[in-house]
């Protein structure tokens, strides 16, 4: 099985969230999406945590999630454990 690695939304820009993936024109990483839907937001209330994301780039956070699961996982995990600044 092939893991996609063209995303419409989603990009990953050296010097911009540690060069990690984001969604295009935010600095909103992938990670910070799904830390979010991991603890208990919906995809339609991510817009009231980011009002400029859409349900599309929700969506495809998902799916990047899906395909790089344990890299997310681990940014999720290290930001956590990070105290906050």
């Amino acid at each position: 099985m092939e893991t996609a690695t063209n995303y419409r939304y989603i990009v990953k820009t050296q010097g911009i969230r540690g060069g990690n993936a984001q969604i295009e024109g935010t600095r909103v990483g992938v990670h910070d999406v799904i830390g979010l839907l991991q603890n208990g937001e919906t995809i339609d209330s991510i817009s009231n945590c980011f009002p400029d994301i859409t349900r599309a780039q929700v969506y495809e956070c998902l799916a990047y999630y899906e395909d790089h699961r344990g890299e997310i996982d681990l940014l999720i995990a290290r930001q956590l454990t990070e105290p906050p600044q």
